[in-house]
């Protein structure tokens, strides 16, 4: 007769195995976390994202930056989604290709990707790799954005994103990510990665 606390003893260490090896994989997965932030509230989730599974940390730019104007800006932006047009990063990417793991974010534009993230996911092929969606928005949600990187990353695997509240740039309400909601958004980044078993 063995004793029970062998079988409890021998389920603990096999537990801490798994615990390694998931932990081992992150390690080598070269992780790379790009974002678009024009008020820093998704700088300011990609960061916290950044501190919990490390990484190299990209913010994305166009080559013509958007107008500081708000309606000018979302004037723009429809006319850029309308006509399907990609604007030229500023910002490059060396070797794509030793990363395997891509976090991806970035703000709600018209309910929308934001064009410059369309024109990263056409620029940059991320065939094998897992893609990891993010987003804040100003409380009308991610719209059609995940929907999207999912078809613009039709041979990678894209894990379930994550998305907050940030601010609300027509109300003139900027960057939202201090104190109590910066807190509440640690927590909740945590809850997600370990969700999609990315953090222990």
């Amino acid at each position: 007769m063995i004793p029970a606390a062998i079988f409890i003893l021998s389920g603990c260490s096999k537990a801490q195995t798994v615990e390694k090896e998931k932990a081992e994989l992150l390690k080598n997965k070269n992780i790379l976390i790009i974002y678009l932030s024009r008020t820093k509230n998704t700088k300011a989730v990609a960061e916290i994202i950044h501190k919990n599974v490390g990484g190299k940390l990209v913010a994305l730019e166009s080559e013509t930056p958007y107008p500081e104007h708000y309606q000018t800006m979302v004037d723009q932006v429809v006319r850029e989604n309308s006509t399907g047009y990609l604007p030229p990063l500023k910002t490059k990417i060396d070797s794509i290709e030793k990363y395997g793991m891509v976090f991806i974010g970035f703000p709600t534009w018209g309910m929308q990707l934001p064009p410059p993230i369309k024109s990263f996911l056409h620029e940059y092929d991320l065939s094998g790799k897992t893609v990891i969606p993010f987003n804040t928005n100003g409380g009308y949600g991610i719209g059609s954005s995940f929907q999207t990187v999912k078809q613009l990353c039709p041979n990678s695997m894209v894990l379930d994103g994550f998305s907050t509240k940030g601010g609300v740039e027509r109300d003139g309400i900027l960057y939202v990510m201090k104190g109590e909601k910066e807190k509440q958004v640690q927590t909740e980044v945590k809850k997600w990665l370990q969700k999609i078993s990315i953090k222990n």
